[in-house]
């Protein structure tokens, strides 16, 4: 397992973490996603280390930044 931490930019609402989750949740190997709007704290858990380049794809996919 690997749990790995990023900071997303613009997110507002549980409609923004709820997207975030959502386009982050379909990368392979993606088990869980806990985003904390007020910081844009997004903790990602996944079988194997996650490449930034695919982690910030699904976030500008979402509408969002990685900052």
């Amino acid at each position: 397992m690997s749990t790995q931490t990023f900071t997303v930019t613009g997110m507002t609402c549980g409609h923004c973490a709820a997207s975030v989750t959502e386009e982050i949740s379909e990368i392979a190997g993606v088990e869980d996603v806990d985003v904390v709007v007020e910081t844009g704290a997004v903790t990602v858990t996944s079988t194997a280390p996650l490449d930034e380049s695919a982690v910030r794809a699904a976030v500008e996919e979402a509408g969002y930044a990685l900052a």
